[in-house]
């Protein structure tokens, strides 16, 4: 006897566990994922006195900026690069946003208008970094934005040193994030970027393998 057959209809129901499996297990996966992902956000500056060529801070939070200038004024380093800033926004006007008022330091303060987003944000600090010729660098982000923006820093320049310098930003409940559902959400989005990223990284980088491997057999 052969194998019994099984309608299109038959068939169904398999193909529908099969599908709520796979998406259950996913889901699953992403919430204990993103379980440790909360938990080990940074909770504090670990690093605050190490010297670094350049202060680099990512617009888009309160706090940053702030913490940046203040950075920049105690010699934390000479130089500060602030990254994904609205075109026709100059230095005058950040320090007045920042509520500061111009001094010594405004010379030293290099805005970069070319980045609309984190990858954007590393690529521009890269390219502004090598022109200058500095190797380490102080981050200055949200706590919650920094997990991914290390990891687009550190693919976009392998070879120097981050240092990060997380804010806190009032609004965000990072301790009690669980019974604040605009930080649940905030967090949920955040983390799910990060997977993307994550993903994107690797693809690039299996991508470039190939290529380099390629190469060599072709020119033969």
């Amino acid at each position: 006897m052969g194998a019994p057959r099984f309608s299109p209809r038959e068939r169904r129901p398999w193909r529908r566990r099969l599908l709520a499996t796979l998406l259950g297990a996913g889901a699953l996966a992403w919430a204990l994922g993103f379980l440790v992902y909360a938990a080990a956000l940074p909770d504090e500056v670990a690093d605050p006195d190490r010297p670094t060529d350049a202060i680099v801070v990512l617009t888009g939070g309160s706090q940053r900026l702030e913490t940046g200038l203040e950075l920049l004024s105690r010699g934390a380093a000479d130089q500060l690069f602030v990254s994904g800033v609205y075109r026709g926004v100059d230095v005058a006007e950040l320090l007045r946003i920042a509520q500061q008022e111009p001094g010594r330091h405004e010379c030293c303060i290099h805005i970069d208008y070319k980045a609309g987003d984190t990858i954007g944000n590393a690529r521009e600090t890269a390219a502004w970094m090598e022109g200058r010729g500095f190797v380490s660098l102080r981050l200055v982000t949200a706590a919650y934005h920094m997990p991914r923006s290390l990891m687009e820093f550190r693919t976009a320049m392998p070879d120097t040193v981050i240092v990060p310098h997380p804010v806190f930003p009032p609004n965000v409940k990072q301790s009690a994030w669980f019974r604040n559902p605009g930080t649940a959400a905030l967090f949920a989005g955040e983390y799910t970027k990060y997977l993307l990223a994550r993903v994107r990284i690797a693809l690039e980088a299996l991508i470039g393998a190939a290529k380099s491997r390629a190469e060599p057999e072709a020119a033969r």
